[in-house]
């Protein structure tokens, strides 16, 4: 495939970015606007543009890699199928009861998302297991057809099984899925002894219900785009990455399309580590926002972390142990990227109190902010931002969205300035601040929630709207540097070039750690790494398996996943290796350990991972740089309106400069305020230096 151009495509809430990679390495870029009627088409039609502005021919492409929100946008919006649960008698409301906790302890208006699978579409059959895997009450058959008859009536998409200690023993399940589909062959059907054989009823139940609720929409829109690119005589095959951030063959997601959720936000953290390695940092903060979300990720040491324990919805999607968003529980491997629905479509509105607010409600790409002039009313972050004059004025992307100024002034006045008294340069950069605290969050929680402080760090900024937010957002963390790399409005799609072929699988095991039985635990790992090997149609000896297992003290709640030292594990040596690992892990993570509780083995995990040729970044070519130009610019009622230049990247090759400037390109703007400073790298990364964040480090050093 080296010898043919590659394109890797990705789908944002607002623009589908596409890259072409050709053979000597140079990249060319596209972007357009998303299609939420049918992705399919804005995916296809973005990569035909691309195709035939480069001169090339369809049959041209050797290989596609692909990255949506189709999966996320189903969850968010409350548009997935319409699932059934089939579950054990007496666990109907597994799903309503959840954690047995409120997110938001202080807030009496707090309401949990709904159930994505309503109740009247829960059914209990009769059967139980016990957590060894023994029957206690054999599968009552005659009140699973009472369940799939009345499924049947509802006339549901989907179906997910999720049996009461089936991790043990799949038995029940595994024949509760052959009659469905014998009596129900067109309904798409999730049992959880496929999705998550661990143990923890709700997050078991919870992640193979997404898995149904996104199944039907998900392989509609897999089918729809391999038609498209059928018919446009591009590779019907082609690669998907999944939430932690390897890539698997586009057929294997349907089965479990759940692995997807987080793909996009994924590309963006595997490309943005690409650039900080390159760019000589070990330690960054990836900030990537787009049209209608902003993600925060954490990189330490150059390695990305990973979770296992995911929430998405709920105004914020996280993992974290401390701080839960409320949304949806998601236990399947994803890079640990926070969420949050703060984009450069993001509405702005005021509530019942007259407070400002901003999101999650986007306008997406369409009708798109009011300036787009598309039919679009209500003023959005994107028209805030053009107002403040951080936008150019006439059009968007390199001239390919034409915008209207006014149109933002009139929705931004209507809507914020003249109910609140204020004049319209402050109503915009009110904004511009408040969509910057509502990301502060994203942040904070891969950063204070773990113990990590954000100023040890230098930020990565993509997307769209990364480099217009960066610094605002840097100066309220304490951030001194910013990193706003090439092709940063697209960079999500850049990102698939760096990822590996890879899936993973887990099974319990629920055992002491020194009284695990070593035969048992090789079985168990074999039979992930024949499952992972198989998943990917590799042999083993192509693969390379990464070995894991979830620790926990004795009486816990929740997990570390840590390394398995593989080979001596459960040797005396091993057994203590990992005691002292764990125990270092747990004080890491919550500030204390314990001495003398046992610790247990709860699950086992594999990865398995087929390393793809390692391709650097292009090497960055200066081209000459447009005419410079000024432009009144709003920078807080501390400065007013000032003159600033506009430039592009090549404006900063003679050397730095400092503040205000604007650095517009075709993937996006960079706002560069007038107390800092900006230059180009080797590498061609805009490095945007704070002092004030700098200063601010050094007094609190010295008090």
């Amino acid at each position: 495939m080296a010898s043919h151009p590659r394109i890797a495509a990705d789908i944002g809430g607002t623009f589908t970015d596409v890259a072409l990679i050709r053979p000597d390495g140079s990249i060319a870029t596209r972007k357009v606007s998303s299609t939420p009627d049918d992705y399919a088409r804005g995916v296809a039609e973005g990569i035909l543009e691309l195709i035939a502005i480069n001169d090339l021919d369809p049959s041209e492409i050797g290989e596609i890699m692909h990255a949506c929100t189709v999966a996320t946008n189903a969850i968010l919006e409350g548009k997935g199928a319409r699932t059934a649960l089939v579950t054990t008698e007496g666990f109907r409301d597994v799903l309503e009861m959840r954690r047995i906790r409120v997110p938001r302890l202080y807030d009496p208006l707090y309401e949990k998302p709904p159930a994505l699978s309503p109740r009247k579409w829960r059914f209990e059959v009769a059967e139980r297991m016990d957590f060894r895997g023994e029957a206690l009450t054999p599968l009552d058959e005659a009140s699973v057809h009472a369940a799939i008859d009345a499924i049947e009536a509802a006339g549901v998409d989907a179906v997910a099984v999720c049996l009461l200690h089936s991790y043990a023993n799949p038995a029940h399940e595994r024949r509760i899925g052959e009659m469905l589909a014998a009596r129900l062959p067109g309904v798409f059907v999730s049992l959880s002894v496929d999705v998550l054989p661990e143990i923890r009823e709700y997050e078991r139940t919870s992640t193979t219900v997404i898995n149904s609720f996104v199944g039907p929409p998900v392989k509609s829109y897999l089918d729809s785009l391999e038609a498209r690119f059928a018919a446009a005589g591009l590779p019907e095959r082609f690669f998907m990455m999944h939430s932690a951030g390897g890539i698997v063959d586009a057929r294997t997601v349907v089965s479990r399309p759940a692995q997807i959720v987080e793909c996009g936000p994924a590309a963006g953290v595997i490309g943005a580590r690409a650039i900080m390695l390159e760019a000589g940092f070990t330690d960054a903060i990836t900030f990537d926002m787009g049209g209608t979300t902003a993600k925060a990720s954490l990189i330490e040491d150059g390695h990305l972390l990973r979770a296992e324990d995911y929430e998405v919805g709920g105004g914020i999607s996280l993992s974290s142990k401390l701080a839960k968003g409320g949304g949806y529980a998601l236990k399947l491997p994803v890079i640990d990227i926070s969420e949050v629905g703060a984009g450069g479509g993001s509405i702005v509105w005021r509530d019942r109190a007259g407070a400002l607010k901003v999101g999650p409600h986007s306008a997406g790409a369409a009708p798109g902010p009011a300036c787009y002039g598309a039919g679009g009313t209500e003023p959005t972050v994107t028209d805030a931002n053009m107002v403040l004059g951080y936008l150019n004025p006439e059009a968007l992307a390199g001239g390919a969205v034409p915008v209207d100024p006014e149109l933002s002034r009139a929705a931004l006045t209507r809507v914020v300035a003249e109910p609140m008294g204020i004049d319209i340069d402050r109503a915009a950069h009110g904004v511009h601040e408040l969509v910057s605290t509502v990301m502060t969050r994203a942040v904070k929680s891969v950063t204070t929630y773990r113990g990590r402080d954000p100023r040890d760090f230098v930020m990565i900024a993509f997307g769209g709207n990364g480099g217009i937010h960066s610094v605002s957002l840097a100066r309220s963390l304490g951030i001194s540097t910013v990193i706003v790399p090439p092709g940063a409005g697209v960079l999500s799609a850049l990102g698939l070039l760096f990822a590996d072929i890879e899936t993973s699988a887990s099974a319990a095991i629920l055992r002491p750690v020194d009284a695990a039985d070593p035969a048992l635990v090789a079985a168990r790992f074999a039979a992930l790494e024949a499952q992972t090997a198989a998943e990917l149609s590799r042999d083993a000896a192509e693969v390379t398996f990464v070995h894991e297992a979830d620790f926990r003290y004795r009486g816990q709640a929740f997990e570390l996943t840590l390394p398995f030292a593989e080979g001596r594990a459960l040797s005396p040596e091993g057994v203590a290796s990992a005691l002292e690992s764990f125990a270092a892990a747990h004080e890491r993570a919550y500030g204390y350990r314990l001495t003398g509780t046992p610790v247990e083995i709860v699950s086992l995990r594999v990865t398995a991972r087929v390393p793809r040729p390692r391709r650097g970044l292009p090497p960055h070519r200066p081209r000459a740089g447009a005419p410079e130009r000024r432009r009144a610019v709003y920078f807080g009622p501390d400065r007013g309106r000032v003159e600033a230049a506009v430039i592009d990247r090549a404006g900063l090759a003679a050397g730095p400069r400092s503040g205000p400037l604007i650095v517009e390109e075709y993937e996006g703007t960079t706002i560069v305020p007038p107390d800092c400073q900006a230059r180009v790298d080797a590498r061609g990364n805009i490095v945007v230096t704070l002092p004030v964040a700098a200063r601010a480090r050094e007094v609190e050093a010295a008090e």
